[in-house]
């Protein structure tokens, strides 16, 4: 088993970042990834707590959402149950927004700890599993729901899916939610551009005989438009992405080739400048810190983490 701390044979730059394109050098420097802490069943819903100095994710199996503090490393139960959460994110007042599996819902978690149900059902009938979500600026909640969760009790509640798999918008007046695209197998990790202009939205329907790639929408108001894919991942698949200040997305990889696990990173144009290979499956990413150029890795059993010159372009 690996020890925590940085990974054996760590030299700088650690030789597991790999710099594709000379736009992606000046991003690595003397760094080297570190595995903080481990032990987790399927680690996932990464998010930062800058105001607290502490990393929040979910141990989704497990039932639980854990916490790490930045000041000393340690790392204690943030919630137990969680209900199975997945995705997690905050909105501009920094409450925290929770997608669970168990309960099929989207929550927020008030400043003072009170949890409100943002949203359980659509047309009368149960969410399926709500997986990942982001909060605009404007206070509108767009999270996806492929269902994942409730397909076996490992992550959650097995039951039918009652509704088609689609991405929503909880509109921040009415409360009330839209669909905004129908025609994904199974959608998954979302993030917008620095300017909110564009939406990516990762399809993992790889695991239902579909797509594994991100596509990218125009944002128009509350629609989309001229959804394009951005990039492909098959044989493996994406699953969480973020977004920097530059508009470079940066996803996770795995499921595939074992060589290709970690994360990579994409210029606004689609071009793959820069890999980060890991010794586990990586389901998710965000950045973090004091800087906000910190990435922390949900991958399988374990949390990683390493500096760039990059900074995270949607934190509260």
């Amino acid at each position: 088993m690996l020890p925590l701390g940085f990974l054996p044979d760590t030299r700088f730059p650690d030789p597991r970042i790999e710099a594709l394109d000379k736009r992606f050098s000046h991003k690595i420097g003397n760094t080297g990834i570190e595995r903080i802490a481990t032990g987790f069943r399927w680690a996932e819903g990464p998010v930062y707590f800058r105001d607290g100095g502490y990393f929040v994710f979910s141990d989704i199996p497990n039932n639980r959402m854990m916490r790490w503090l930045e000041e000393d490393g340690h790392l204690s139960v943030f919630r137990s149950p969680s209900n199975y959460s997945n995705g997690n994110t905050r909105d501009r007042e920094g409450r925290l927004v929770t997608c669970e599996h168990g309960t099929r819902r989207v929550t927020r978690t008030e400043l003072d700890g009170t949890i409100t149900v943002l949203l359980d059902n659509f047309g009368g009938k149960k969410l399926n599993a709500p997986n990942d979500v982001v909060v605009a600026s404007d206070g509108a909640i767009w999270f996806t729901d492929p269902g994942y969760g409730s397909l076996n009790d490992h992550e959650g509640n097995k039951g039918e899916l009652e509704v088609p798999v689609a991405v929503y918008r909880i509109d921040p007046a009415t409360g009330k939610a839209s669909v905004v695209a129908d025609d994904f197998v199974r959608p998954n990790g979302l993030a917008f551009s620095p300017d909110e202009k564009k939406l990516y939205i990762v399809d993992s329907g790889i695991t239902h005989g579909g797509p594994a790639h991100i596509r990218v929408f125009d944002v128009d108001g509350s629609r989309l438009r001229n959804g394009n894919v951005f990039a492909d991942f098959a044989p493996g698949l994406t699953d969480g992405i973020r977004v920097d200040v530059e508009g470079n997305v940066w996803a996770s990889v795995g499921w595939g080739d074992p060589a290709e696990d970690g994360v990579r990173c994409y210029l606004p144009g689609g071009d793959l400048v820069g890999k980060i290979h890991l010794p586990e499956t990586v389901a998710n990413l965000c950045f973090g810190g004091p800087k906000r150029n910190r990435l922390f890795i949900t991958a399988s059993t374990s949390i990683y983490t390493l500096y760039v010159d990059a900074q995270g372009a949607q934190l509260p």
